[in-house]
């Protein structure tokens, strides 16, 4: 199982990326699937999740600090989620992380309750 997070870049504030999240001997359509980030010298964060697709009510949530400037999807054909980010802030400098639990449902904020992590893409909202 892997997981491949990608997307990130320089951007200046007020911008947008999408970032991506891939997946390779694993269908993404049956789990829960987060977006974290850890910006330097602090904790990781939970960001956002999505519901399985078998979960049907394509359930999302959002961390207050970015609530109305995020997106989470999926593309169930390309077997991928994505994070439209918004409004981007010098705050939101961050190396971003896709991970996936073992449930069809959401399952809270730590990284521990998941199973299945990418690699992290770095993002940069400089002027």
């Amino acid at each position: 199982v892997q997981l491949q997070a990608s997307g990130g870049g320089l951007v200046q504030p007020g911008g947008s990326l999408r970032l991506s999240c891939a997946a390779s001997g694993f269908n993404l359509d049956y789990y829960a699937i987060a977006w974290f980030r850890q910006a330097p010298g602090k904790e990781r964060e939970w960001v956002s999740c999505i519901n399985s697709v078998s979960a049907s009510d394509g359930s999302t949530d959002y961390a207050d600090s970015m609530k109305g400037r995020l997106t989470i999807s999926r593309d169930n054909a390309k077997n991928a989620v994505y994070l439209q980010m918004n409004s981007l802030k010098p705050e939101d400098t961050a190396v971003y992380y896709c991970a996936a639990a073992l449930s069809t449902v959401c399952v809270g904020r730590h990284p521990k309750a998941y199973n299945y992590w990418g690699q992290g893409t770095l993002v940069t909202v400089s002027s």
